[in-house]
């Protein structure tokens, strides 16, 4: 069970809106003391892979590496790659060169508790990023309110269904991998607004399984099996845009695609242009900046031997602790307001609008 509430809130707090001054100060010349006063502050980030998000790679590293080159700090940005071992030796590596914090995105929590160990053994301030460590150390979490992301998610393959006048739907579930905390999350959150559609028999539940790493060539051949066992899905819970696009790849080869709504969550550009063209029901935009911000600011005042206070907990309930927490909060996408992402600047309207796009943004109303 989840547990979050708020505790006392000083400036810092303004991290939740990605201020990164409001604890570090101004110097900006990256020679900064660590937290033993003689260390020179220097953060390391272990990013967790690039197949199963283009978030990562194509964002998290850009928005992190400005806000680190804006606070004046040395960093040390590096992706594991989804391999568990390399990501324990770039662990090392980083604490072994000098890193004052270390903040990951874990693979997975058994793998992440054992680095944020070692890192608190040497003296090494941790934040966990984006994914909470059940049974970690780590000081602080940083991420998004990932039930209220599974909550519009559930909330968006009934608004879709609706709109479809879909009697009786039977919908399946892809949810994310199992050893992941935030796919729990997210599927509590969608979980907990079927439940009563369920109950009553106004949707019938279909396949329910976890896809194992995010894998989106494995989410695709789980789904194709799915619709052969249950040929009459008509929804389909995504737990991310991956996953929503490998359902999407395995409808279209049914001619279902546009039939048959889909979420997903990360407001990808892919799953932007599945929605725009009617083939994906809906997403959760996360504006990563805020959030990459969120955790630098922690980060750089971390490395300045500060304790900023931030907004929230979250209750770990493996290591039965409440983490000190920046929880952000998620935005439901529909066509009617995918501009809203290019307004924010995630994506760019020529990223988006290419091809055969360009006619359904100007449908958007993307201009």
């Amino acid at each position: 069970m989840r547990k979050r509430f708020l505790v006392s809130v000083s400036a810092c707090a303004v991290l939740a809106a990605g201020t990164l001054s409001a604890c570090s100060d101004d110097s900006g010349s990256g020679s900064g003391s660590g937290s033993d006063g003689n260390k020179k502050a220097k953060i390391g980030v272990i990013l967790p892979d690039s197949k199963t998000s283009g978030r990562w790679e194509n964002n998290d590293r850009k928005y992190l590496t400005d806000a680190f080159k804006a606070a004046g700090v040395d960093y040390d940005i590096q992706n594991a790659q989804g391999d568990k071992s390399q990501f324990q030796t770039l662990a090392d590596q980083m604490i072994t060169n000098g890193a004052t914090v270390l903040v990951i995105v874990n693979l997975d929590s058994g793998t992440g508790k054992a680095v944020l160990d070692k890192a608190k053994s040497q003296g090494v301030a941790t934040i966990d990023y984006d994914r909470l460590t059940l049974g970690g150390s780590a000081q602080y979490y940083v991420s998004f309110d990932n039930v209220k992301v599974g909550t519009l998610m559930g909330q968006g393959i009934e608004k879709c269904l609706s709109a479809a006048n879909a009697q009786k739907p039977t919908i399946a579930m892809l949810n994310g991998s199992a050893t992941d905390n935030n796919a729990t999350l997210l599927k509590q959150g969608y979980d907990a607004v079927l439940k009563a559609k369920f109950d009553s028999g106004e949707y019938i539940k279909g396949p329910d399984q976890a896809v194992p790493e995010w894998n989106n060539t494995e989410g695709a051949n789980m789904f194709e099996q799915m619709l052969t066992q249950s040929p009459n899905i008509s929804g389909v819970v995504a737990a991310n845009d991956g996953l929503g696009n490998a359902a999407i790849s395995i409808l279209k080869k049914q001619k279902l695609n546009g039939k048959v709504p889909v979420t997903g969550q990360d407001a990808e550009t892919t799953a932007l242009q599945n929605i725009l063209a009617g083939d994906q029901c809906m997403t959760v935009y996360k504006a990563i900046k805020k959030e990459a911000d969120a955790v630098a600011g922690l980060a750089v005042a971390l490395a300045k031997g500060e304790k900023p206070a931030v907004p929230a907990v979250v209750r770990d309930p493996e290591g039965k602790r409440d983490v000190p927490s920046v929880l952000l909060e998620p935005v439901p996408i529909y066509k009617e307001n995918v501009k809203d992402v290019i307004a924010d600047g995630y994506v760019t309207k020529e990223t988006l609008c290419t091809g055969a796009y360009a006619a359904k943004c100007t449908e958007a109303g993307i201009s």
